[in-house]
Order: structure tokens, then sequence, then C-alpha cells
């Protein structure tokens, strides 16, 4: 575990100072301590989040076992490639999950280190294991982040919220924010017949609204392929998602049920690169 490195990254939520190792702890001179679980991940969230706004332990192992599959292979592959070839030591996944993406952009940046932040613990117990040089930690993206200014030369976003304000804080003077986000062709075949939630048409005019002027593009890069899926594929990919929320279980084995099966559908997403503004 590349402890030593990412603590240089950490800071203390209360008080903003630097963490050490102590035991089974994470602990700052004003004597804050976070523990560290079994599983590997550091309990940095303090406080209550909103209901529902955290991936349950469902969502988790449906994630898992789909991306575990393969099926988003070739969209993992293209952003470890573009992540490649911005370089970078110190790797941020805001809104990690399982750590699936940080651990395929690690394997393209040998010798970097990542951490990964996530409110659900249940996907921070797979996250903590992604890879030998990740760490994770509980932690709301949406709160100002525990990590040092100026401390990260890349933050990865995939299907995460962002944090314009913060990202640009924690990133060092030509570093970059990678975004990977759907485009209206994404999952497209199935939205209609599952009744998936649909891609906001406005996706890419809010992502540059979230950004608030913070960075300017740099780079956008068009990935889509086709995936091939069984009925047990199909409900892991509406399980692992927020449409979880909006289908009941015995509605959505009717609707796979009605399907032809395998069923093939495009996987089309936008992988974007922002550079951050001098302030």
């Amino acid at each position: 575990m590349p402890v030593s490195r990412l603590l240089d990254v950490l800071t203390c939520p209360h008080c903003g100072e630097r963490l050490a190792v102590d035991g089974r702890s994470l602990r700052c001179p004003a004597r804050h301590s976070f523990d560290i679980a079994r599983q590997g991940y550091v309990g940095l969230l303090t406080g209550n989040m909103k209901a529902g706004t955290a991936d349950t332990a469902d969502m988790v192992r449906a994630r898992a076992a789909f991306l575990g599959a393969g099926h988003y292979e070739p969209l993992a592959g293209t952003l470890a490639r573009v992540v490649a070839s911005l370089g970078g030591g110190t790797v941020l996944d805001a809104g990690a999950g399982t750590g699936h993406y940080l651990a395929a952009v690690l394997d393209a940046l040998p010798g970097a280190v990542g951490l990964g932040l996530d409110a659900s613990k249940y996907a921070l117990r797979q996250a903590a294991r992604c890879h030998p040089r990740a760490w994770a930690a509980t932690w709301d993206v949406w709160r100002p982040l525990p990590v040092r200014s100026g401390s990260v030369d890349v933050v990865l976003n995939v299907f995460a919220p962002r944090n314009g304000e913060e990202f640009r804080r924690v990133l060092r003077p030509g570093g970059a924010l990678v975004v990977v986000t759907p485009t209206p062709a994404h999952l497209a075949e199935l939205r209609g017949p599952l009744g998936l939630l649909d891609v906001d048409a406005d996706k890419e005019d809010r992502l540059e609204r979230a950004l608030g002027g913070r960075f300017r593009a740099d780079g956008r890069y068009a990935h889509e392929h086709t995936a091939v899926l069984g009925a047990g594929d199909v409900e892991r990919l509406v399980l692992m998602g927020p449409s979880a929320r909006h289908v009941a279980p015995g509605e959505l084995r009717e609707r796979v049920g009605a399907l032809e099966l395998p069923v093939r559908t495009t996987v089309s997403c936008t992988v974007s690169v922002h550079r951050p503004l001098d302030v």
C-alpha cells in the first residue's frame, strides 16, 4: 500500500492538518482520529448524508459482477490511454465506486498512486483492494475534499458528481481533470424497453456549468463499443445504477424477460480533459 505518498495528499477533514498512521487509525496533530476498516479503507466521512445518496450493498454487488464480466472494459481502456498520455504520479478518483476505473488507470501509469473517494462503504470495501498502489476513503464529493491543495496530478470523475471548485483546488498547476459522461446514445437500445432514466441532452452544458469557469477544455475523446448482454447481465446493469431506485425488482425481471436475448446495446461516452485555469 502506498501509504507514505498518499499521506502527503490526505488532510484531516476537521482541521486540515496532515494525517499519520497510528495503529489501525489515521490521526492528526490535533488528535482527530479516523479508523482504518479491516477491509482497508479509511473512514473519514463524519456526520450524516441525505438518505439514498450512497450506493447500497446490492448496487455494489451488481456493479462488481457486471464490470468484472468485462462489459465496460473497452471504456476503461480508453480512459486509461487518455490518462496515460497526460502522465502524473498521483491520481484522485472522486466518486470512485469499486475502484474499477482507478485500477485501469494505475495499470497504465507505472509508479503512480491513486486515492479513491466515495460515500459508499460497500463500494470502498472493493476500492481499497482494487490495486496495490491504491488507497480509499469515505467521503462526500460535494463537501470540501480532505486533500491538500495543489497535490494531485489527475482527478478522475467517471459517472460521478462534480465539485468544480474543489477539483480545481486540489490539482497542481499543469494537472488535469478527466471526466467520463454518457452520450444520448448510451444504452439507447435498453432505455425504452426497460424504462431506464434518459441521458440529459444538456449533459455537456451542465458539465461546463459544474466546472464554473475554473477549467479550459483540452481534448474530447469519443468512445463507443457494443456490449452483448444476457438476462443476468441486463439485470445487473440496471441494478448497479440510479435506475435501480426507480424500477421494482419484479417489474425489472418482467421487462428483461420480454427482451430478445442476448441483447446488443451501445456503450457510448465522452472522455473529456480539462486543465485548471490560473487563479
